[in-house]
């Protein structure tokens, strides 16, 4: 493959989350026909530079080359679902109810894609030699996945019923509102997950050795953060300071914990196609 090129993927590629976040909360893009565009564009162009960063290594005569491949894929999967499918489509309480049936069912596939990526890495990582932190890793990932799905499940249902009878039933809003610590759960383990397995992928020096601290830093931050905002997912509309500089907040966002594992994705990728030269 191409070195410039798969330099150029490799670039694009870790500036794609913040791009689709862009694009996702830009809700004057919501207009039939535009966002449609801009989503299967930014789309293809993840995929495209995917393949060519190593993607391609799927169909690689080695069993790990493959299954780097595989969980890169995976670990991807998530974010470029988002930039195709929310171009526009802004926060919850911005988005119709038909939206956020939507935008729930790209987070449980989301939650399901980086839960298997990392069991598959877990068994990658152990046939390689590294057997401390991909054992380690195992177990809060589990309940990470488990805790997504339940929380997940939930929403996509609430929003389900309010689009087919217009209106949810106060008992279910409740409800929706005490499961939210299922979420918090969730960011907390997957934080945990992620630096866990960016200290094992560094042991077997796939990433260097100051990567892996920052990766590894990132998501304790991360954890700090969402640790000092408690249990409770606070009203982002309450308070004077707009939500996106409230860092216990975007922390707990639902997608957020899955940057990481982008990025991960994509030095996996990449260690996928350079084991062919």
């Amino acid at each position: 493959m191409n070195l410039t090129a798969r330099r150029l993927s490799f670039a694009f590629l870790c500036v794609a989350p913040l791009l689709a976040t862009a694009l996702t909360g830009a809700r004057p893009l919501r207009v039939s026909g535009l966002y449609q565009t801009l989503g299967a564009a930014q789309f293809l162009a993840i995929c495209l530079a995917a393949w060519q960063l190593g993607a391609w290594s799927i169909r690689a005569d080695t069993q790990r080359r493959r299954q780097l491949a595989n969980v890169g894929l995976l670990l991807l999967s998530p974010i470029a679902l988002i930039a195709l499918l929310w171009v526009g489509i802004g926060t919850p309480w911005d988005a119709a109810p038909a939206e956020n049936r939507l935008r729930y069912l790209v987070l449980l596939a989301g939650s399901m894609a980086v839960s298997t990526a990392f069991v598959v890495l877990g068994a990658a990582l152990r046939e390689a030699g590294e057997h401390f932190y991909s054992t380690l890793g195992f177990a809060p990932n589990i309940f990470a996945g488990a805790a997504y799905l339940v929380w997940l499940s939930l929403h996509v249902g609430v929003y389900d019923v309010k689009v087919r009878e217009g209106e949810i039933l106060p008992a279910v809003t409740s409800l929706a509102n005490v499961f939210d610590i299922l979420l918090f759960v969730a960011c907390v383990l997957t934080y945990i997950t992620v630096a866990t397995f960016s200290a094992a992928i560094g042991r077997m020096h796939w990433l260097g050795r100051g990567a892996t601290r920052a990766y590894v830093v990132a998501n304790l931050l991360a954890l700090l953060f969402i640790l000092m905002r408690g249990l409770s997912f606070p009203d982002p509309t309450a308070g004077t300071t707009p939500w996106y500089l409230q860092p216990g907040f975007v922390a707990g966002i639902p997608a957020v914990p899955w940057i990481m594992p982008f990025l991960l994705g994509v030095i996996l990728l990449r260690h996928a196609g350079e084991e062919s030269n």
